[in-house]
């Protein structure tokens, strides 16, 4: 899964990789855009594009310790195959790049 999203990052700008929360995280300008954690995908989809997300096959809310995490969802691998990792790449940086870089 991590090698399927460095190929689908590997042409952007302002990309880089970090180890995170128990698996990998891609930040675009130094900012969190999406991860990979085993069997699932994590995009940062900002609060107000978070229903929209939520409501594509194979996404959830993600919860941390308890606590829901608003702007960021967990989509199962079987729901990014083919042109979909692409579609939530773009749902994810219409959000992300709107962030200062850091």
């Amino acid at each position: 899964m991590a090698d399927r999203m460095r190929a689908a990052l590997a042409r952007r700008k302002g990309i880089s990789e970090r180890a995170m929360f128990g698996g990998i995280c891609w930040m675009l300008n130094g900012n969190m855009l999406c991860g990979v954690e085993v069997g699932r995908f994590m995009f940062r989809v900002g609060k107000e594009l978070e229903a929209k997300a939520l409501a594509k096959p194979g996404a959830s809310p993600i919860v941390f310790t308890g606590r829901r995490m608003g702007g960021l969802v967990w989509v199962d691998e079987a729901a990014c195959r083919g042109r979909a990792l692409a579609g939530w790449i773009k749902l994810a940086s219409r959000f992300v790049a709107t962030l200062p870089t850091k």
